[in-house]
């Protein structure tokens, strides 16, 4: 099964999404947005940057 981006509202009303594996684990979580749209406006750039994104080591 593919993975699913999930859109909800947040117990503050605020809009958030997560990112699930085909096998349901939770894998990647955005952040609080205002609206819906920029929620899904974020999930678009994950979408859209995320496939040739290096992985870079930084100090924490």
């Amino acid at each position: 099964m593919a993975g699913k981006f999930e859109l909800y509202q947040d117990k503050s009303g605020k809009w958030r999404f997560r990112l699930k594996a085909g096998n349901g684990q939770v894998i990647a979580v955005g952040e609080a947005y205002e609206s819906k749209a920029a929620a899904q406006n974020g999930i678009e750039s994950v979408q859209k940057n995320a496939p040739g994104a290096s992985i870079v080591e930084v100090d924490g």
